[in-house]
């Protein structure tokens, strides 16, 4: 028999010693990872899953195929820790924020849209021009192509036959949810992140719907939660298709950047978090939401706990692109990202090194905006060529984190992960360009970690955040700024935001000549 918990009225023992399960369903990966409950991993399964483009621009998923995905991780994670699944405390998911995922009234799917989807920017900017200032100043976010609510309204207006049916509008981690559950419900970590509830009171709001134009949606809307509160429990039906046992407590879930900085260590007011992945993530901890037209967004995952966030897909998957289309082309390479490194390491640092724009999937800056090399000379290898690329990655997070401080929102240190924290080189050069302390973190799989620390705190495993991320998260190594380096990088960060004025003209004359 699975333990319960002691809350919304689900009420035994828990136990001492057991295991929790944490889920991240990404826009293609779904991971399984199994912990202990001092955070060690005990098992991961991970399996991708795949997009379709009926249209281009639109990029959408099968929903069933993601639920079987679900429960491959699932019944393999367990098998391979050789664990009784009535040894699972509970289980968290987190998920990609935005998107849009639709179940028709029966419960059934209608529509899985990724939050790579860009069919609606027209109605983003539609929207934005009418109404972008009033939105903000109710959910701290204007509206933009795969934000949520602005792919309701696309449906609502393009699609209406799958809107008169719609049953609920959820996201991704909530789909998983509910098929483990039986529950409709969503998180305020997610649907603040997504600009669907009034802020800071996080709750839904009749004037904000109205906005969007979407004053007939709000039944539509899951039951809203806080991310460590107990959901439902695994269905007979769930229980049967993953292996888990029947009433194991299940958590409203995250966000995945807020549950990914949790699982890297960090999670009280002036703490940074900076996810260097597919996407340049870059967010501080607040215990009030930071009010600013300028910042991304804000997301908040419980009373006087607020995340300020910057991001912008502009960070590691410009080095993915390099390594696929120039490194493992004929299989050269064994360790294609150890091989990039080295090349970097290779160079000593000059003031006539070439620069790198890392807009290689676009920008917030502007619709136009595009990846490039400039400043090359005969005597540049390889070598020179990729430190420009780290680089470049590392001032877009500097820019970010500048709208940050702009904000009013400050930090002193900040613990670094995703998939840049693993070179032996990039964070030294993060914290010598940012001037602050750069901690890794020991994990790797943070996003589940985070959600596995939110189901330890919602059974009672520990008493609060704090308590958990001090049991089930450590540090693997320090990054201390390098003095020296400093003025290297302040000097060559504004020849770099000097060049992004220079070529708009260009970028924007570029688009023009190709849409004709």
């Amino acid at each position: 028999m699975a333990p319960a918990v002691k809350k919304r009225g689900i009420s035994t023992t828990v136990f001492e010693n057991g295991y929790i399960l944490g889920l991240d369903a990404g826009n293609t990966v779904i991971k399984a990872v199994l912990f202990d409950l001092q955070g060690q991993p005990v098992a991961m399964k991970a399996q991708d899953g795949q997009s379709s483009t009926p249209q281009p621009g639109h990029v959408e998923r099968d929903l069933n195929e993601l639920w079987a995905n679900a429960r491959q991780v699932i019944a393999g994670c367990i098998d391979e820790a050789g664990i009784d699944a009535a040894e699972i405390i509970g289980v968290g998911c987190a998920g990609h924020g935005n998107g849009l995922y639709l179940l028709d009234k029966a419960g059934e799917p209608l529509i899985g849209i990724q939050s790579l989807d860009t069919r609606a920017a027209g109605m983003a900017e539609e929207i934005s021009n009418a109404k972008g200032d009033a939105l903000h100043s109710l959910c701290l976010q204007k509206p933009w192509p795969s934000q949520t609510p602005v792919l309701l309204a696309w449906i609502k207006r393009h699609r209406p036959e799958i809107y008169a049916n719609t049953g609920t509008a959820m996201l991704c981690k909530d789909f998983i949810t509910c098929k483990l559950t039986g529950e409709r419900v969503t998180d305020i970590s997610d649907m603040s992140g997504c600009g669907l509830i009034r802020m800071p009171d996080c709750a839904y709001d009749d004037d904000l719907l109205a906005l969007y134009g979407l004053s007939d949606a709000k039944g539509m809307l899951p039951r809203l939660i806080d991310p460590a509160e107990v959901a439902g429990t695994v269905s007979a039906e769930a229980a049967a298709a993953t292996g888990l046992a029947v009433g194991t407590p299940v958590i409203g879930g995250y966000f995945d950047v807020v549950s990914s900085a949790m699982g890297s260590g960090v999670v009280c007011a002036g703490e940074a978090s900076i996810i260097a992945g597919t996407w340049s993530i870059n967010q501080v901890f607040s215990d009030a939401p930071a009010v600013n037209d300028g910042l991304f967004m804000v997301s908040g995952f419980g009373p006087k706990r607020f995340v300020n966030i910057e991001a912008s897909a502009t960070s590691a998957a410009n080095l993915e692109w390099y390594v696929r289309e120039f490194v493992e082309r004929g299989a050269h390479h064994d360790d294609p990202f150890g091989y990039c490194n080295a090349k970097v390491a290779e160079v000593a640092p000059a003031a006539d090194d070439p620069f790198f724009h890392p807009y290689l999937y676009g920008s917030g800056q502007g619709a136009a905006f595009r990846g490039g090399f400039y400043g090359v000379a005969g005597w540049h290898s390889e070598g020179h060529m990729l430190r420009a690329l780290f680089e470049g990655v590392l001032f877009e997070h500097r820019r970010h984190i500048e709208v940050l401080k702009s904000a009013g929102v400050r930090f002193d240190r900040a613990v670094l992960s995703g998939g840049g924290s693993r070179s032996p080189v990039w964070p030294q050069m993060f914290a010598d360009c940012l001037g602050v302390p750069i901690f890794v973190a020991e994990a790797q799989e943070t996003g589940a970690l985070g959600a596995a620390i939110g189901v330890s705190v919602a059974t009672d495993v520990y008493g609060s955040y704090e308590e958990a991320i001090g049991r089930m998260t450590r540090r693997k190594s320090e990054f201390l700024p390098n003095v020296a380096m400093q003025s290297h990088y302040n000097t060559r960060y504004a020849q770099y935001l000097a060049l992004i004025e220079a070529m708009r003209g260009f970028w924007d004359s570029a688009q023009t000549s190709t849409e004709r």
